[in-house]
Protein backbone atom coordinates (compact mmCIF):
# COMPACT_ATOMS: atom_id res chain seq x y z
CA UNK A 1 0.00 0.00 0.00
CA UNK A 2 1.53 3.32 -0.88
CA UNK A 3 1.49 6.29 1.63
CA UNK A 4 0.79 9.39 1.19
CA UNK A 5 3.56 11.58 3.12
CA UNK A 6 1.80 15.01 1.10
CA UNK A 7 1.10 17.38 4.22
CA UNK A 8 -2.61 19.26 3.70
CA UNK A 9 -1.33 22.17 4.87
CA UNK A 10 2.99 22.54 4.83
CA UNK A 11 2.75 25.83 6.48
CA UNK A 12 1.75 24.56 10.13
CA UNK A 13 4.87 22.63 10.00
CA UNK A 14 6.46 25.71 12.07
CA UNK A 15 3.85 25.96 14.31
CA UNK A 16 4.09 22.61 15.14
CA UNK A 17 7.50 22.83 15.78
CA UNK A 18 6.98 25.28 17.72
CA UNK A 19 4.00 23.82 19.89
CA UNK A 20 6.58 20.28 20.51
CA UNK A 21 9.55 22.48 21.78
CA UNK A 22 7.36 24.54 24.05
CA UNK A 23 5.83 21.18 25.39
CA UNK A 24 8.90 19.69 25.75
CA UNK A 25 10.49 22.65 27.60
CA UNK A 26 6.96 22.18 29.59
CA UNK A 27 7.57 18.67 30.53
CA UNK A 28 11.59 19.29 31.21
CA UNK A 29 13.19 17.74 28.53
CA UNK A 30 16.20 18.68 27.07
CA UNK A 31 16.08 19.07 23.55
CA UNK A 32 17.39 21.42 20.99
CA UNK A 33 20.79 23.91 21.01
CA UNK A 34 19.43 25.34 23.86
CA UNK A 35 19.39 22.37 26.50
CA UNK A 36 22.29 20.65 25.49
CA UNK A 37 22.99 18.22 27.25
CA UNK A 38 27.19 18.61 27.83
CA UNK A 39 27.39 21.76 28.45
CA UNK A 40 31.20 21.38 27.42
CA UNK A 41 29.75 21.02 23.74
CA UNK A 42 27.86 24.73 24.44
CA UNK A 43 30.73 26.06 25.85
CA UNK A 44 32.63 25.07 22.74
CA UNK A 45 30.73 26.34 20.50
CA UNK A 46 30.70 29.52 21.72
CA UNK A 47 34.91 29.52 21.47
CA UNK A 48 34.68 28.46 18.41
CA UNK A 49 36.45 25.00 18.25
CA UNK A 50 33.32 23.33 16.86
CA UNK A 51 30.96 24.79 14.60
CA UNK A 52 27.68 25.74 15.69
CA UNK A 53 26.72 24.60 12.19
CA UNK A 54 27.49 20.87 12.94
CA UNK A 55 25.41 20.87 16.05
CA UNK A 56 21.66 19.03 14.93
CA UNK A 57 19.32 21.50 16.81
CA UNK A 58 16.28 19.10 16.48
CA UNK A 59 18.23 16.07 18.26
CA UNK A 60 16.22 13.82 20.06
CA UNK A 61 17.73 10.74 20.13
CA UNK A 62 18.36 10.71 23.98
CA UNK A 63 14.75 11.20 24.78
CA UNK A 64 12.84 8.37 26.11
CA UNK A 65 10.49 6.44 24.20
CA UNK A 66 8.22 7.52 26.71
CA UNK A 67 8.62 10.83 26.89
CA UNK A 68 8.44 11.40 23.33
CA UNK A 69 5.37 9.65 23.40
CA UNK A 70 3.99 12.03 25.93
CA UNK A 71 4.86 15.74 23.73
CA UNK A 72 3.33 13.86 21.11
CA UNK A 73 0.18 12.78 23.05
CA UNK A 74 -0.18 16.59 24.69
CA UNK A 75 0.41 18.12 21.62
CA UNK A 76 -2.60 15.87 20.04
CA UNK A 77 -4.43 16.27 23.30
CA UNK A 78 -4.35 20.35 23.12
CA UNK A 79 -4.84 20.64 18.96
CA UNK A 80 -8.25 18.67 19.85
CA UNK A 81 -8.93 21.50 22.78
CA UNK A 82 -8.18 24.58 19.87
CA UNK A 83 -10.39 22.07 17.58
CA UNK A 84 -13.45 21.97 20.05
CA UNK A 85 -12.91 25.27 21.12
CA UNK A 86 -13.05 26.74 17.61
CA UNK A 87 -16.03 24.85 16.62
CA UNK A 88 -17.96 25.24 20.05
CA UNK A 89 -17.57 28.99 19.67
CA UNK A 90 -19.48 29.22 16.78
Amino acid sequence: MARNNNKVVPESKKALDILKYEIAAELGLPVGKQMSLHADTEFATELGSIHSSSMKEDYWGHISSRDAGAVGGTITKRLIQKAEEALFSL
